[in-house]
This record gives structure tokens, C-alpha cells and sequence, in this order.
């Protein structure tokens, strides 16, 4: 079965090196990029080829489209992938790689532009029969109108940007006296951020629960799902902890949703693997928006359903079909993974880059950890903190929570400041354990301010680990050999 030849993955780190053990298990060269911070990064020892794309800043290197492109045609690429983040969601560098011949690694440009507008993807779910959040039914033309909507609807309601992502230009406003600067400030953030300055309002719902429905659809009509993800736990709008499945989910209401989210890909015309995200309260779920890419949390349905979706991208990407049915999937235990960052969680988790003196990843059953980094990197300030992903597995929730706790107590990662104490947390919370979460978990209970004990308890414990790393010269001639090796596959 013929894939490409070659590949170009237009990302960098943890989703870089993930994409291309894909293509060396399909038997498919890659191609990285790099910037000048991550001359020595791992996804770029990993790759066949590197390239050179740019200074520092994403604009001038993984930001720039036709840099990128033209790597991709002088190293004879037949396909990018964008991975997640910067270029993955952008509609014009899926039309640039299409114009210059090479195939896109995702689905089609006019897909990814219809669905990256909040308010056109939610205007068309809705004549779907999709369930949508009532609000206004497109951008806020007055300061009066939203009043009305915002009137009609009932605070709290919650202003957003159409064009945005990841929570930047996201305003929550409990009363009319905050309405019009809180629309302000968003049109303003939003213009600044992705160039568009279209808001809306929408109802603001307290204590929701982020539930999310992977999909996937070949180009000869099947779409399917991949069952449901759990996303509540977040940060600033942004995902710390995922789980599959959704631990409150009964037959009756997957069934529902997720008929909703294949309602969803169909009717955008989707192919190749995508995310439909919900927000659940009280009974009913709504329609927020579509990731028209791979997601972060990808590996834990891929725990669950043992299906690699990279690969499944790939094939569909090559037109192949898709070699299962909706019943061919099942679900096999119960996957959780946390994003370990380098950021301060007691300093309103402001980032905190720089050089991994001490580093050694779990293992053992159930464990899966995707990382770009390695002892003695230093974690650029440009981009973003992730060091990795730390995944387990386990035939019942409460096993995989065990087995997550153990991996936190075995990871070491000396130099920087890491969310791990964070995780261990929360982990060791009753009601995580009890599975009720919802997307302000971390404040209502208190998670930063039960970390003081543990950091301390912390330090220790991972020096005490962290003593059998201290690299001698036989240690120095492996890593060294080990380089070698690298380098010899290479060419």
C-alpha cells in the first residue's frame, strides 16, 4: 500500500517527533524545520533531512508560510504536516501547499476556513440540528443589540472572538455595567491576535463540562468516531488534564453526541481526522467549535481504541480509505493524560524556560510519554512551555489514576519550574477521583494552595532521583555513541 515517499512536518518538539515515528513506521522519509533556538533539537536529529527555516521568532520561522513551502519543494516532500499549533489551523497554508502541488496532511483549506469562524460554523451546526448555545446569531453590530441579547438570554454571558482560539479574547460578563468595555477590550484583542475583530455574545454557562468527540472521515463518504474525551480541567481556557472516556458518559447521551459530531463533520465536508468540542451542563450539550487538526489529547483515545490516528491521517491524506467501520471500534480501559509544562502553577502558571539539568521519564505498565526534550536542553522563551505528555492507561479509571500517580512520582525534571506538582494535586484530589470536574475545577477547589506541602516534599524526592543521573564518563561515552548513531541513520 503506497503512502509518500517523503514528508515534511511544518512543527517542531513532542508533535514533530510523534508524526514522524509514524511515517518510520510506514516507511516514509521526513523532513524537519527548525529555527536558530532548536538548532539541536531532538525532532531534528530524529528527521531523514532538517532545514533551516528562520530566526527565532515564529513569524520569521514556523510562521512562515512560504519559507515552509519552499523547503517542502526543494527537498522533494510530497506532503506536509502541520501538527498542532502555529500553521495547523491556518487556512491559507493549506491552500499554499495545495498551489504548490504537495498534499496537505488535513482536511481542505475551504473546510478549515468555514470552521475557524465561530459564528459561520456555529450558524451552519444550528440549521444542522446541532444544539448551539443561545447568543447573537453573528457579530455584534452595536453596543445596543448585545445589550438586548445579552438581556434576553440572561447573565452571566461571555463575549468571544469569531476568529480565535485557546481563549484569547474571551470576556465573561455578570452584568450590564460590564457589557461594553468587556466587548471593547475582546474587539481589540481579537483585531490585535488573528486580524479579525469580529465578536459575539454568547450564554455563559458556570460550571460546565468540556466534553470533545474525535472524528474521522476517509474521502470516498464514511466518517466515524472515535468515542469521547473528557477536557475540563483547564487553565486560562487552556487544557491541563484530558481523559477517555468522558467518566460521566451513559450509552443514551454518547449516542446522542455523538451522531451530533459526525451531523457536525458531514455537514462541514470534512476528511482526514478532526475534534468536535461540546460543552455539557445539567442534561443538554452544545456545539462550541471544530479542531480542524490533530489534538494534543490524540494519544489517549488512541490508548483506548488502539487505532493510531497520525497514521490514519496519512492514509486518508494518500486517498486511502478507511480500512474499519463505526463498529469495528470499542473501547478498551481508560486513558488520562496531563500536559506537563515548564510553568510556574504558583505564579499564575507563568512560564519559566530554560536548561533541564536532571531528566528521567517514567515507565512501567500503562505509561506513554511523547516529549521533544532530553537532560541538558534548554527550553526556548518562544514558543510554547510544553515538555511533554504523560499518558497511562489502565483497564479501569481508578487504574489509570493510580498509575498516573505512580508515573508523577518517578518523573524528574531538575532546572525549571514544572506543573507536575500541579498534576499531583490533582491526581490526589477526592473529587477528580470522584470524576466531578468541570472547567473551574482548579479554582473551586483550591488545587495551588494545597501545593506548598508537596514542593517541599517535592525537591527532595527528586534530587534523591535525580543523584543516579549525575553523568559520569561512561554515561558521557553512551550519550555520545548514542549521537553517533543518530547521525550515521541520517545519511
Amino acid at each position: 500500500m503506497r503512502y509518500f515517499e517523503k514528508v515534511l512536518i511544518a512543527n517542531r518538539g513532542e508533535i514533530a517527533i510523534r508524526v514522524m515515528r509514524a511515517c518510520r513506521e510506514l516507511g516514509i522519509e521526513t523532513v524537519a524545520i527548525y529555527s536558530a533556538p532548536d538548532k539541536n533539537a531532538l525532532h531534528v536529529k530524529y528527521a531523514d533531512e532538517a532545514f533551516f527555516v528562520g530566526e527565532a521568532p515564529p513569524q520569521k520561522s514556523y510562521l512562515n508560510m512560504e519559507r515552509i513551502a519552499e523547503i517542502a519543494k526543494m527537498s522533494g516532500a510530497e506532503a506536509v504536516h502541520p501538527g498542532y499549533g502555529f500553521l495547523a489551523e491556518n487556512a491559507k497554508f493549506a491552500k499554499l501547499v495545495e498551489d504548490e502541488g504537495l498534499t496537505y496532511i488535513g482536511p481542505s483549506w475551504k473546510t478549515i476556513e468555514m470552521m475557524g469562524s465561530k459564528i459561520e460554523s456555529k450558524q451552519t451546526m444550528q440549521a444542522a440540528g446541532v444544539p448551539v448555545l443561545p447568543g447573537t446569531p453573528g457579530g455584534i453590530k452595536s453596543i445596543d443589540e448585545a445589550a438586548k441579547v445579552a438581556e434576553e438570554i440572561g447573565y452571566p454571558v461571555i463575549v468571544k472572538a469569531s476568529a480565535g482560539g485557546g481563549g484569547i479574547g474571551m470576556h465573561v460578563v455578570n452584568s450590564p455595567a460590564e457589557l461594553e468595555e468587556a466587548i471593547e477590550g475582546s474587539m481589540r484583542i481579537a483585531a490585535s491576535a488573528f486580524g479579525d475583530p469580529t465578536v459575539f455574545i454568547e450564554k455563559y454557562l458556570t460550571k460546565p463540562r468540556h466534553i470533545e468527540f474525535q472524528v474521522l472521515a476517509d474521502r470516498y463518504g464514511k466518517t466515524l468516531h472515535l468515542y469521547d474525551r473528557e477536557c475540563s480541567i483547564q487553565r486560562r481556557h487552556q487544557k491541563l488534564v484530558e481523559e477517555a472516556p468522558c467518566p460521566i458518559m451513559t450509552d443514551e447521551l454518547r449516542e446522542r453526541m455523538s451522531a451530533s459530531a459526525v451531523t457536525v463533520a458531514k455537514t462541514s465536508g470534512y476528511k482526514n481526522a478532526g475534534t468536535v468540542e461540546f460543552l455539557y451542563s445539567d442534561g443538554d450539550y452544545y456545539f462550541m467549535e471544530m479542531n480542524t487538526r490533530l489534538q494534543v489529547e490524540h494519544t489517549i483515545t488512541e490508548m483506548i481504541t488502539g487505532i493510531d490516528i497520525v497514521k490514519q491521517q496519512i492514509a486518508v491524506a494518500a486517498g486511502q480509505d478507511l480500512s474499519f467501520d463505526q463498529e469495528d471500534v470499542s473501547i478498551r480501559g481508560h486513558a488520562i493524560e496531563c500536559r506537563i509544562n515548564a510553568e510556574d502553577p504558583l505564579n499564575n502558571f507563568q512560564a519559566d524556560p530554560g536548561k533541564i539539568v536532571r531528566y528521567r521519564s517514567p515507565g512501567g505498565p500503562g505509561i506513554r510519554v511523547d516529549s521533544g526534550i532530553h537532560m541538558g536542553y534548554t527550553i526556548p522563551p518562544n514558543y510554547d512551555s510544553m515538555i511533554s505528555k504523560l499518558c497511562a492507561h489502565g483497564q479501569t479509571r481508578m487504574e489509570a489514576i493510580e498509575r498516573m500517580r505512580r508515573a508523577i512520582y518517578e518523573y524528574v525534571i531538575l532546572g525549571v519550574k514544572t506543573t507536575l506538582p500541579l498534576h499531583h494535586a490533582i491526581m490526589h484530589n477526592r473529587e477528580f477521583a470522584l470524576g466531578n470536574t468541570h472547567t473551574h475545577f482548579l479554582q473551586e477547589e483550591h488545587i495551588a494552595q494545597s501545593l506548598r506541602r508537596y514542593l517541599r516534599e517535592e525537591e527532595t524526592r527528586m534530587q534523591t532521583l535525580a543523584d543516579s543521573l549525575r553523568q559520569g564518563k561512561e554515561t558521557a561515552a553512551i550519550s555520545a555513541a548514542v549521537n553517533v548513531y543518530i547521525n550515521q541513520m541520517r545519511r
